[in-house]
């Protein structure tokens, strides 16, 4: 379907480029939320100070990005258990010489600045979500927001699959681990997960999940897919980080 788009945001050494690629910070959360298999801690009695303080133990912040009108703001709206931060704007006639609406006709708002949802996957781990805006001129923004990122979503639609090359080439650059989740519209043609991984010439390993954006169970899923991801990718680096210097020992 065509190769990535090989513009670059923001500059080298830029803050989008150093948060997620340490050994600590989200990366450290990350892999303790992608082993899954480590000692059991007694659970707190509900409505104590210990509850609250267990279900604030580890907050993750992952992002919804995507092309414009894929379902972005839709997701975070629809998992979110608090009300989600929405910065919309009615689509005018000075965007659309600078929006393509081909395939989402029927759109009439758009994000302008950033989406912000809060999620709990279980006790004691809670991710906060941020919904970047997907039109070209609101690009600057991603680099403030995925400082400190844990991961990210890229959702895709299959009508307009190459609206989403952007953000697959941006986290691919910073190593920023995402999955692609093709958000299943009722009027699009399906396609395999193999096949729009094909497509996007994703790198070896990258998961492709398939969605409905509006179902909270739905995108419970892919954010579940993405964490555990994310976090064999980090503690992978790690390890790697690591390796040498326990070796010569």
């Amino acid at each position: 379907m065509g190769q990535h788009d090989d513009r670059t945001f923001g500059t080298p050494g830029s803050s989008g480029s150093s948060g997620p690629s340490g050994s600590s910070g989200w990366a450290g959360d990350a892999a303790a939320a992608g082993a899954g298999s480590g000692a059991q801690t007694p659970e707190a009695e509900p409505g104590t100070v210990e509850e609250d303080a267990e279900l604030a133990a580890l907050a993750l912040k992952i992002l919804v990005a995507g092309g414009f009108g894929v379902g972005k703001t839709t997701l975070v709206g629809a998992v979110s258990e608090i009300r989600p931060l929405r910065t919309e704007e009615q689509l005018s006639e000075a965007g659309e010489l600078v929006d393509d609406t081909g395939g989402v006709a029927q759109k009439t708002t758009t994000t302008v600045a950033m989406d912000f949802g809060r999620i709990t996957i279980r006790s004691g781990l809670s991710l906060y979500l941020f919904g970047t805006p997907g039109q070209d001129r609101f690009w600057f923004l991603w680099d403030e927001l995925s400082t400190g990122a844990l991961g990210a979503v890229v959702l895709a639609d299959t009508r307009r699959l190459e609206d989403c090359f952007p953000a697959v080439d941006y986290f691919e650059h910073r190593r920023i681990p995402f999955v692609v989740a093709v958000n299943c519209f009722t009027e699009a043609r399906r396609y395999g997960a193999h096949d729009v991984s094909r497509a996007l010439d994703l790198e070896q390993g990258t998961p492709v999940v398939l969605c409905d954006a509006r179902d909270k169970d739905s995108g419970k899923e892919v954010l579940i897919r993405l964490v555990e991801y994310a976090g064999r990718v980090h503690t992978a680096r790690l390890l790697d980080s690591v390796g040498p210097q326990a070796g010569s020992g």
